[in-house]
């Protein structure tokens, strides 16, 4: 359609369910959400963060998705050729963990399995969710490229991920070793350091004994882990320390278990802390483990891939670690070694996905060189083309976890995720690394290869997202044209599991950052400020706000409910007050629509002879599509409400709908069709600006309203326009709208209703007010229920009146018998008071040498035209205070 009338009368309330259904599916099918069709166009990209296809969404999901749609919308109706690229995450632990879960309610383990029907179960479980967080996105309006959706196994970013290890495995930047990682007793996993939460815990400090092999004495060391004691290999005490300078060398006869260690030298021991000897532990501690390379220690692993102690723990194999400790210590204490048992808090490692205490576990993984990435990354973010962080305070946390970033711990024990791509050969041993699978050994001609068990971390996939997604390694149409990304939409909690990664992964093998700028929101909390969890069962669910509110009322809330990088409060009362607003707006576009039958695009003129009201509200649009395009370029989207709140609610509704009545129920015709003009052209474009907040609605008026298009989502977005500046027009109004609420309020004061006609007295400040409320008397009297009015610079307050100071203007009310005088008075003192409070604060203001010297002259000059105005008003007050009394 190229252009429509307006449709037939819209429905009294509106239906968001009904607008919810219709609108989503017109989209899908008119494919407006699909990039590529616009080759002339500048490019504007967001991939998605990909959900993991672990469950449904929650509101967190809500809030990051609905700004993402925001911008993308925006850039859309802005004309560019703009990709939202859709798609989920394998979620490596997560997932597999929610189907062993299932297995488990079920009696089977995945080893029960096998891997290849245990895999099957997790693809299905994969397209379940998948299907779900889908319907999700569609509820929630977002206007995704689902042609282009991505899924991380997908057969195209699997070869991304190969094409990524062996290129880094060449250059010697992946390697195999043996380290102390985080183990997952759990899961049974290693985990990256980032993948681990550390909480305080009270614990438990023990003081343990070691006797000196030679019986003259003991050596006394602390941990909170006694349980390690019996993977001990040594006793460290600073070589430097002059009291155990003479033991060093000598041997210690470890408790219960009878092995004999050495005391050894090491400058890792601060001889000021505790009694300045530590027991070392290479295979149960990172530090430990560092130490006992430098001094040729033997390696104990004591505990089993689950937590159990394993035979290297003597009596006590088979027992989980915690009950160990327990066992242990009562041991130690009844043999009179554990001396002394101390509370103690601490800070204690736990897997981010299963819960398990961490245990730092020596085990032979696989791993990224960080440093060379590291400097490459810290150089391009220190460049003059860094990535943008918004809020700025965000890239100081990223450049301090980079700048001090370890060796990353990519493999993982499990059977979800991308294959490790390495190839052992049975015959001779030799490792192949390779994109494809290896059938034969190169070196030794072998066809018995067996790949390796691992699968990589989800990170490191994921962390490829950005180019991946649009098909590197091949240079697709796609990954020339809409990369690098234009902004990557995030919350802070993931700044070191993702953005980091996809910036360093990026500039390797794109040299090219992996998105102008990141957009940095906060948490989503409850309405008391607490992080929502299932155990706190304080979570909210979006589909079921899009039940009950709608999905516009769901989106207006959390996008502008906070600033970048702050946490968002969910209230329920917020939401319905978006509910509220859009209701607002649907009632003034029906009233309007009642009014422009038959009325077509091409009727709409807001070039002829226009009134004071619709030049004012023009001008209003105008400044209203300045500061919402500006505000939306910089990301603030909380201010961007608050104009488009204020301006439909105040402006456009409260006051321009009330005028225009004047007219449309009039006998002129031109004003008549005047109005219609710029009725209609106002809500056009109020539409289109709230359209990326409030899509659904926003569509359903549009589609009513004489307009030109398929759809509002490829519609223009409004721009400033000059031509449409109208300061006399809004210097007119500003009086008019002062006037008539100052009589409203006067009557709210002695309580009488609008119903009610009153006699109303204007005498204006000078020749200019004059003439305004000349030109605009039928407004005043409409708008203030007069009976009589009388306006000229010449007037006298009569005796016995109410009075009333505004900018422009003093206002008499002959209400005789409504009034008593005295409390006329009385209100005037109070009035008096108030505006004396505003003249002696200025006049301090004002008289501040430091304010006066570092504020803009600008600012000061409007202070001292505020302390006029004041002074002005107060004159009058006093003035007619003095009238009434006399």
């Amino acid at each position: 359609m190229s252009e429509n009338q307006t449709t037939p009368a819209m429905p009294t309330t509106y239906d968001p369910k009904a607008a919810e259904l219709k609108w989503y599916d017109f989209w899908m099918d008119g494919k407006f959400f699909e990039a590529g069709k616009r080759p002339e166009a500048p490019t504007y990209t967001i991939v998605i963060p990909p959900p993991n296809v672990t469950g449904i969404l929650h509101i967190g999901h809500a809030l990051d998705f609905t700004l993402q749609d925001i911008l993308i919308r925006f850039k859309r109706m802005q004309g560019f050729d703009a990709l939202w690229l859709p798609g989920t995450d394998h979620a490596g632990i997560a997932t597999q963990t929610k189907v062993e879960q299932k297995l488990r309610e079920q009696g089977q383990s995945r080893y029960d399995l096998g891997r290849e029907a245990f895999l099957e179960q997790v693809w299905d479980w994969k397209e379940q969710y998948a299907g779900t967080i889908r319907g999700q996105w569609a509820k929630m309006g977002l206007s995704l490229d689902y042609s282009r959706e991505r899924f991380t196994l997908d057969e195209g970013l699997s070869k991304a991920v190969r094409e990524v290890f062996v290129q880094l495995y060449k250059k010697g930047l992946i390697y195999r070793g043996k380290k102390i990682i985080n183990w997952d007793p759990a899961a049974r996993t290693a985990l990256s350091d980032i993948e681990v939460e550390h909480k305080e815990l009270n614990g438990h400090l023990y003081h343990l004994q070691y006797p000196l092999k030679d019986g003259s004495g003991h050596i006394t060391v602390a941990t909170t882990r006694p349980e390690t004691m019996l993977g001990d290999s040594a006793v460290a005490v600073h070589p430097e320390d002059e009291r155990y300078q003479h033991l060093i060398g000598q041997m210690i006869v470890l408790p219960v278990i009878g092995r004999e260690i050495p005391i050894i030298g090491d400058e890792y021991v601060d001889k000021e802390f505790g009694s300045g000897a530590v027991k070392i532990t290479p295979a149960h501690d990172p530090n430990d483990f560092e130490v006992g390379l430098r001094h040729d220690l033997p390696q104990i692993i004591v505990m089993d891939e689950s937590g159990k102690m394993n035979a290297e723990a003597g009596p006590y194999a088979g027992l989980d670690r915690f009950d160990c400790r327990k066992q242990l210590v009562k041991d130690l204490q009844e043999q009179g070694v554990c001396v002394q048992v101390e509370d103690h808090v601490h800070q204690v490692g736990h897997s981010e996905r299963s819960g398990a205490v961490v245990e730092p576990y020596l085990s032979t993984q696989w791993f990224v060189e960080m440093k060379s990435l590291a400097e490459q990354a810290i150089k391009a973010q220190k460049s003059s083309d860094g990535v943008t962080f918004v809020p700025d305070r965000f890239e100081k946390i990223y450049l301090h976890w980079i700048e001090n970033v370890h060796d990353w711990c990519i493999s993982r024990q499990l059977w979800w995720g991308h294959r490790i791509p390495a190839w052992y050969c049975d015959a001779c041993g030799e490792m192949h690394v390779a994109h494809e699978e290896v059938t034969s050994c190169s070196l030794c001609g072998g066809t018995e290869l067996r790949q390796d068990e691992d699968v990589l971390d989800t990170w490191f996939s994921s962390g490829l997202w950005p180019f991946s997604t649009l098909g590197w390694p091949e240079q697709t149409e796609d990954l020339k044209r809409f990369y690098p990304t234009n902004v990557l939409v995030t919350g802070y909690d993931i700044i070191f599991f993702w953005v980091s990664r996809m910036i360093f992964t990026a500039l390797e093998f794109t040299e090219q950052k992996p998105f102008k700028d990141v957009l940095i929101h906060g948490l989503v909390r409850d309405a008391n400020g607490n992080k929502m969890s299932k155990s706190l069962g304080n979570g909210v669910d979006p589909l079921e706000v899009i039940e009950q509110y709608g999905a516009d009322a769901m989106r207006y809330m959390l996008s502008t409910g906070s600033t970048p990088g702050q946490d968002l409060r969910f209230r329920y009362e917020k939401v319905e007050q978006a509910r509220n607003f859009a209701n607002k707006i649907w009632n003034a576009s029906r009233f309007a629509l009642m009014n422009l039958e038959g009325f077509a695009a091409s009727d709409i003129n807001i070039s002829g002879k226009l009134g004071t009201a619709d030049r004012w509200i023009l001008h209003r649009l105008n400044e209203t599509v300045r500061e919402v395009t500006r505000l939306m370029d910089n990301y603030e989207f909380g201010e961007t409400g608050r104009q488009l709140y204020n301006f439909i609610w105040d402006d456009l509704c409260d006051w321009y709908i009330e005028f225009a009545k004047l007219n449309l129920y009039g006998n002129d015709e031109e004003a008549k069709q005047a109005t219609k003009s710029v009725l209609a052209y106002v809500l056009d474009r109020t539409q289109r600006l709230i359209h990326p907040f409030m899509p659904y609605i926003s569509e359903e008026i549009w589609q009513h309203l004489p307009h030109e298009g398929e759809s509002i989502t490829l519609a223009a977005w409004p721009e400033y326009d000059a031509a449409l500046e109208a300061p006399e027009a809004v210097k007119e109004m500003e009086l008019l709208m002062d006037i008539i609420r100052s009589v409203r309020n006067v009557r709210a004061e002695v309580n009488v209703p609008m119903s009610k006609k009153i006699e109303l007295m204007i005498k204006p400040t000078s020749e200019a007010e004059a003439v305004i409320l000349t030109r605009n008397e039928e407004f005043v009297r409409r708008f203030c229920g007069t009976s009589k009015l009388e306006t000229g610079l010449g007037l006298s307050a009569p005796d016995k009146a109410m009075s009333s100071i505004v900018t422009g203007a003093e206002l008499y009310f002959p209400l005789a018998g409504l009034i008593d005088i005295s409390q006329e008075i009385a209100r005037l003192e109070k009035e008096l008071a108030t505006l004396n409070g505003e003249v002696t604060r200025i006049e301090k203001k004002l008289g501040n040498e430091g304010f006066v010297a570092k504020a803009p002259a600008k600012v000061i000059e409007e202070e001292r035209s505020k302390m006029k105005d004041y002074a002005d008003k107060r004159d009058k007050v006093q003035a007619r205070i003095a009238d009434l009394r006399g």
